[in-house]
């Protein structure tokens, strides 16, 4: 399974977002000497888009035979 993918809020690439966080990556373009450079929108929060799914309807009524848990 990918991890999601938006764009970066500095360099505007597409990159994985994982852990809420993007994915650390280069800058765009080229570089000039041999030297590990990373964008400074690398680990930076992503934001939510949209809210969970619930995972159950809390005002649903209890199915037929169902206890309380507590």
């Amino acid at each position: 399974m990918s991890s999601l993918r938006r764009a970066c809020p500095v360099c505007l690439r597409e990159i994985a977002v994982v852990g809420g966080r993007y994915a650390r990556h280069d800058p765009p373009g080229r570089r000039m000497r041999l030297e590990l450079v990373s964008c400074p929108g690398s680990r930076k929060i992503a934001p939510v888009t949209a809210p969970a799914e619930p995972l159950f309807d809390p005002d649903a009524p209890p199915f037929p035979g169902q206890q309380p848990l507590f």
